[in-house]
């Protein structure tokens, strides 16, 4: 048995307090898989009058004095954010201790320089947690999957999101009532903008997107639409035309080399009811990986939550301690200055099949107007649905379409939107079709 290995958690919110009772509840056992004891030597909060109940924890305010401790070993930062979250992430590296992260927001903006820093100073940063909450699929991107060439990488990586929708599909509420569930739940912020915008799945695309693609992505370099806009007649239009809506986190090459432009973005998607993602259900996350020899992966489980959280951080420990974070970190290209940027696909030159509602005036001569807009656009339609409603002046039109331009949709769109008798503004949704499997068609 090893000496015990020293650790400082920064923050004791939802994660740090399940990190403790995985170490506490879990200890004899991961000492009998792998020989290592963990010693909780501060834990840095901000006020420690809030954490009364906790006397028994090593409490502190003094984060740099913790992080200075010669003992502490592994700094783990729970506390989320870019700023000072960020200062302390440098001062641990700077003092080369292994740093262990959930934090995704400040991987995506300062990802680079960090991994940098810490390999500057002869050690290393984990970050399982910051992508898909206990699902291991950075440790899959890094190791399982290291002898594909990944081409697509699909999905649904946030649960507040995918709990929001699966509200709106299955018990057919509004998007507010279906937020205001998630927040009762736990599973929503008081304010949710991160989540319903988009943004937090945009962070974990530009990781994920990077370790698969082995280079260098900005936040800003990925195409995000987030499901604040939604309406509950579009889920039942998707239904009706035998699709799910998901907000889907979507990267792919534009060819089949390592040279092929890349295509990053988060948007609501149509999948079809048939595909696994559609299938799967509220905070639920997967992730589909095609690879060159491997083909289709799919990673699944729990996508948020204390406690699949504080797996993915004790793995990251336990990786730390056996020294394969360490190894891993020196030898794979991860964020290191030598990978180049990501060539980005211009998003207007985008191939998708889509999903377009606009409401026209009932009235002879509409829909030919609208589908000779479209045809002059190059944009082929697979099928045309429409309802009757109560409203005798205006009805909802459904067309889909076969594979267009992003470019030439948006123009068409904004011909459509300048008719008198439409309705503006038309929505647009993008419907997703399965990249195929090698040699299988599939």
């Amino acid at each position: 048995m090893s000496d015990p290995i020293g650790i400082c958690v920064l923050g004791h919110g939802v994660v740090g307090g399940g990190v403790r009772r995985i170490l506490r509840e879990q200890g004899g056992m991961i000492l009998e898989r792998t020989g290592l004891t963990f010693d909780l030597r501060h834990v840095v909060v901000r006020d420690l009058s809030k954490h009364a109940q906790h006397a028994d924890l090593p409490l502190t305010t003094d984060a740099e004095k913790a992080i200075a401790d010669p003992a502490v070993k592994v700094v783990v930062e729970l506390m989320g954010g870019t700023g000072r979250a960020g200062e302390l992430v440098e001062k641990a590296l700077r003092a080369g201790k292994a740093v262990v992260t959930a934090n995704k927001s400040l991987l995506a903006a300062r990802g680079r320089e960090l991994f940098a820093l810490a390999r500057r100073n002869k050690t290393c940063i984990a970050f399982e947690a910051s992508c898909g909450g206990g699902i291991p699929i950075i440790q899959s991107m890094m190791q399982g999957l290291v002898a594909n060439r990944i081409d697509d990488l699909v999905g649904i990586v946030n649960g507040t999101c995918n709990f929001i929708l699966t509200k709106m599909t299955k018990n057919g509420w509004g998007y507010d009532q279906a937020l205001a569930e998630a927040q009762r739940a736990g599973f929503a912020e008081a304010d949710p903008t991160m989540d319903v915008s988009g943004r937090d799945a945009a962070q974990k695309l530009s990781l994920l997107s990077g370790l698969a693609f082995d280079v260098s992505v900005r936040e800003s370099d990925i195409h995000v639409e987030g499901i604040d806009t939604l309406q509950e007649i579009d889920i039942r239009f998707a239904r009706e035309l035998g699709y799910v809506i998901k907000l889907l986190a979507i990267a792919s090459r534009s060819g089949q080399n390592q040279q092929g432009n890349l295509s990053l973005r988060v948007h609501p998607t149509l999948v079809h009811k048939n595909d696994v993602l559609a299938e799967v259900s509220g905070s639920f996350n997967a992730i589909s990986v095609y690879g060159s020899a491997l083909g289709h992966a799919l990673f699944y489980g729990r996508g948020a939550g204390q406690m699949p959280t504080a797996s993915a951080v004790v793995a990251d420990l336990v990786s730390v301690g056996m020294g394969i974070a360490q190894r891993l970190f020196d030898q794979v290209r991860i964020f290191a200055e030598g990978v180049p940027a990501a060539r980005m696909l211009d998003f207007e030159q985008l191939q998708s099949r889509y999903y377009l509602r606009l409401t026209a005036r009932d009235e002879p001569g509409v829909i030919a107007r609208v589908t000779r807009i479209l045809g002059e656009h190059g944009i082929s339609l697979s099928a045309i649905l429409q309802h009757e409603t109560n409203d005798t002046n205006l009805v909802p039109v459904v067309i889909t379409t076969h594979l267009a331009r992003e470019g030439a949709v948006r123009s068409a769109l904004e011909e459509i939107d300048r008719l008198g008798v439409v309705q503006p503004p038309t929505m647009r949704l993008r419907i997703i079709d399965p990249p195929k499997e090698f040699g299988t068609g599939n």
